[in-house]
């Protein structure tokens, strides 16, 4: 295909637009609102995205020329992978590129539930010195149970037992030596429940993990356990999550994705026990330009019928 167009509707780093604009040319339209990506969209041969942009049904099928979406990233429920599948339209993403950086803010976030360092860091702006309400928790010889053994959950496991955790893990997709491979050890999703001091969640959003975590699985949990997602909205109930802070069964949650994005302020974002970030799990200038050229040369690829790496439908 000769000079083909791509347009980028959230923004792509610069490393990864420079390798576009060699073989294509590239509209950058950084947050194109709805209406007008359904107006633009016949008139490209690709279009890149991250989470912001919902490509759905009706934008496939006004995309009279597409022949392949991009996903700078892991995630793909915003594309309508069906609607793809229909139109022949190739579906790629970035799985490696933002593996570390999102592992890295998950361990953060398990560290800040552990110490409380932003209610530590919040009374210090205020003047307080809170030295003796603050009694933390070590993770050294705490349990972590990670629901989702990928590369990202595999990754956290890593982090985990260096500070002396003990890791198990959840994965129904890999065998229970492949598990173990990855440095867990393989359990049923109701001893994670019940022995883990720490969950940690690292699964895609689908049909059937959508409120996963609810009532049932917090009934089975162990009283004061501490719940991090890095993964996707909608995965945990939230309303079943604020009723188990109330009633004390969850100690704390650390949560950088919902099930609406933005997220306002909500009675679970304002829980004193709650900590929220709004979706920065990739959100690091190496994840990204990673992320950049690995969906730039997969595009390219896609474009020119070349054998692909990461194509999801």
């Amino acid at each position: 295909m000769s000079n083909p167009k791509i347009l980028i509707s959230d923004g792509l780093d610069e490393k990864g637009q420079s390798i576009l604009r060699e073989s294509a040319t590239v509209d950058d339209r950084n947050d194109i609102s709805a209406g007008d990506l359904l107006r633009v969209i016949p008139e490209y041969d690709a279009l890149i995205v991250r989470g912001r942009t919902k490509v759905t049904a009706s934008v496939i099928e006004a995309a009279a020329r597409l022949k392949a979406i991009g996903r700078a990233g892991v995630g793909v429920d915003n594309i309508d992978l069906e609607a793809a599948k229909k139109r022949g339209i190739v579906v790629v993403n970035t799985p490696m590129s933002t593996t570390v950086a999102v592992a890295e803010l998950t361990f953060g976030l398990m560290l800040s539930l552990a110490r409380d360092i932003p209610r530590a860091d919040g009374a210090m702006k205020q003047g307080k010195w809170l030295k003796k309400e603050l009694e933390g928790m070590e993770l050294n010889g705490k349990t972590l149970g990670i629901i989702g053994m990928g590369r990202i959950g595999t990754q956290v496991g890593k982090y985990a037992a260096a500070f002396g955790m003990n890791v198990i893990a959840y994965n129904p997709q890999v065998t229970e030596d492949q598990i173990r491979e990855r440095g867990a050890e393989p359990v049923s999703i109701q001893d994670l429940y019940a022995w883990s001091d720490y969950i940690s969640l690292h699964l895609p959003y689908t049909v059937h993990t959508r409120d996963l975590i609810g009532p049932l699985a917090f009934s089975q949990m162990k009283d004061g356990v501490r719940i991090v997602s890095t993964a996707r909205g909608g995965i945990i109930d939230e309303a079943a999550l604020l009723d188990a802070l109330n009633s004390g069964k969850v100690a704390g949650a650390a949560l950088d994705v919902f099930a609406q994005e933005p997220h306002g302020l909500t009675e679970l974002i304002s829980h004193p026990r709650v900590i929220g970030t709004p979706h920065i799990g990739a959100q690091t200038a190496e994840a990204q330009s990673r992320a950049a050229v690995d969906i730039a040369v997969e595009i390219l690829s896609a474009l020119q019928n070349k054998p692909l790496r990461w194509k999801v439908n």
